[in-house]
């Protein structure tokens, strides 16, 4: 990487590399699958690339920052850079020479956030006007109490709108947002405002519309390992692995994000090479800077998950099996990825509560589960959440869970979420209780693409009882109509209304409260124990970094549950419930939120 003091530069081993003296651009690709390629750049003569062996090509043209360039495989093909750092238009057309240089950091000395202060913000650029539109939003969240914004993945998808699954060019944002430049400016004011940002990356497939590499490098996959998306990207391969891991870098280091998720690991079948990534990432992060990796990983791999500060590792995952015991106390819902939540519920919800992950690998109900025993790492290695934008945006009509559940209920729900020491994600809308959905949305321009992504989503939900009806499944909304992308846009304006502000103030007092009282005392916490009270209430404690012990008491069910809990109120989410939980009655639809001392 190189620095002049404010302004950050990844010299790439793929892509467009400018001199630092602007006055020529080196152009390398590794493209083993073809035997001769021409560079095409703005005004110039097409050049031909040289070999540089094991699949390499490279040239140096005399052209700078702004020149449009393709490589040319054959005379009726010439395909966009892989490693784009920036597109002329969409991911068909060229792609653009871009100067890292060109962007003057006003906050060059950020260090970001130590992780157990994260409150994180999940949100989709494109719903709220482009980076331009995320940066107007920042110090509103900043308000709310969020110290972290996650964007959904920005990397070049086909079209203007997509939930960013579908990208094919991982280096280039997608110009629907804005520019390098215009990205840039946002992370640079969230630093300015104390907040840090967090990007979304898929390392796993490329979207079914674009991905050059299948024809420049076929070796780039792996055909004895299919995927739901095709051909498994062959993480064996060198050049493969650090195509990527030259991506991770790249957004740490030339785009100051302070962290990154990682889509859907468990599709990636090396896991030693997601070791050596993050790894890699420890070692040539410059030092002092805090930088948080985040795993979504359905297989609970808990090895990968730091168990101290000092260890090589992914800090967090997202933990699915929270939100999914919480989900099905909360709305009763027993079909899909639910029903293996569906029977104590709460049982497993004090599982999460007091170790992490409810799958462990172990046999439940004749069932053998994916998971490690996590039981050793602390609180902070799991992120929390009751809505986020698979959880919502899966569903056919993309309710969100204020239109699903009583309120008594999610506000006790709330509670747990925002004051336990797990890391809490919050989806974009959720703090106000926002009215609209969130649909799942694309735009490909390829008719038959959209017309077969139409059908396929349709006919996913067949197998629920809700959608057996054709007329029923055929309401579902198409996600190539720009009406569907529109429908999910939350107003802001909605949470100065009620019942929406009620909700937005619970939110901001709620998190206050964390700032206040648990963060501070989050390093060092380790859990005592947690417990079913109900078949909908738990009890959990944590002894934290302090001495002090946190107890949280919450019931979702419409009945009381029996439990005792005395000390320092923080919280109780309906009146009189502390009283009646020192007692020993914790009432229906009721949240405690308490500190004993030492001896509690």
């Amino acid at each position: 990487m190189m620095q002049d003091t404010d302004r950050f530069a990844v010299d790439l081993p793929w892509g467009a590399t400018l001199r630092p003296d602007g006055r020529g651009t080196r152009f390398r690709l590794w493209a083993p699958s073809v035997a001769e390629l021409w560079l095409e750049a703005e005004g110039l003569a097409p050049l031909p690339m040289q070999p540089e062996g094991e699949g390499w090509f490279a040239v140096e043209a005399p052209c700078g920052a702004g020149t449009q360039y393709r490589f040319r495989l054959a005379p009726d093909l010439a395909v966009p850079d892989p490693a784009s750092r920036r597109q002329a238009g969409d991911v068909h057309d060229p792609s653009v020479v871009v100067d890292p240089r060109s962007y003057a950091w006003r906050h060059a000395a950020w260090r970001g956030r130590p992780w157990h202060e994260a409150v994180v913000y999940e949100l989709h650029a494109g719903l709220l006007g482009g980076f331009a539109g995320v940066a107007r939003e920042l110090p509103r969240l900043q308000e709310l109490g969020v110290t972290a914004v996650e964007l959904m993945p920005i990397a070049d998808f086909p079209g203007p709108r997509n939930w960013g699954y579908d990208g094919v060019l991982p280096y280039a944002p997608d110009a629907a947002y804005g520019t390098p430049d215009e990205l840039k400016a946002l992370i640079d004011a969230a630093h300015g405002l104390g907040l840090m940002v967090f990007l979304d990356v898929v390392y796993n497939h490329f979207g079914p519309d674009g991905a050059y590499l299948h024809v420049l490098a076929k070796p780039f996959f792996d055909p004895a390992r299919p995927t739901p998306w095709g051909p498994a990207i062959d993480m064996r391969r060198p050049e493969v692995a650090g195509f990527f891991e030259a991506n991770a870098l790249y957004w740490l280091n030339e785009y100051r994000f302070d962290g990154l998720r990682f889509d859907a690991v468990h599709a990636i079948a090396e896991r030693s090479w997601l070791r050596r990534l993050a790894a890699r990432i420890r070692a040539e992060i410059e030092p002092g800077r805090h930088v948080h990796l985040i795993l979504e990983n359905e297989a609970n791999t808990a090895g990968l998950l730091r168990a101290a500060p000092a260890d090589p590792g992914f800090d967090a995952q997202w933990n699915d099996d929270g939100h999914n015991a919480l989900h099905v106390i909360l709305t009763g819902e027993r079909e899909g990825y639910y029903a293996r939540y569906a029977e104590d519920a709460a049982r497993k919800l004090a599982t999460v509560l007091a170790e992490g992950f409810w799958r462990q690998g172990q046999t439940e109900g004749g069932e053998a589960l994916h998971g490690e025993k996590c039981g050793h790492l602390p609180p902070t290695a799991f992120l929390v959440f009751l809505q986020n934008h698979d959880q919502i945006g899966n569903r056919a009509f993309g309710e969100r869970l204020a239109a699903l559940a009583d309120p008594d209920a999610l506000r006790a729900a709330t509670a747990l979420l925002l004051l336990g020491p797990q890391i809490p994600l919050l989806f974009m809308g959720e703090e106000w209780a926002a009215a609209s959905p969130f649909l799942f949305f694309t735009s490909f321009p390829d008719p038959d693409l959209a017309k077969a992504v139409r059908e396929g989503r349709r006919r996913e939900f067949a197998r629920f009882s809700a959608f057996a009806d054709p007329r029923r499944r055929a309401e579902i909304p198409d996600p190539n109509a720009e009406e569907t992308f529109l429908r999910s846009r939350p107003d802001p304006a909605e949470a100065a209304q009620a019942p929406h502000a009620e909700t937005l103030a619970l939110y901001r007092r709620l998190l206050a409260l964390r700032h206040a009282e648990i963060v501070p005392r989050l390093p060092g916490a380790r859990a005592i124990a947690a417990q079913a009270l109900s078949d909908a209430a738990v009890l959990a404690r944590w002894r934290l970094g302090d001495g002090t012990v946190l107890a949280i008491a919450c019931n979702l069910g419409g009945e009381p549950a029996a439990a005792r809990c005395r000390g320092r109120v923080l919280f109780e989410s309906v009146p009189h419930a502390a009283a009646a939980l020192a007692g020993g009655t914790l009432p229906r639809a009721a949240a405690v939120v308490l500190l004993e001392d030492e001896a509690g």
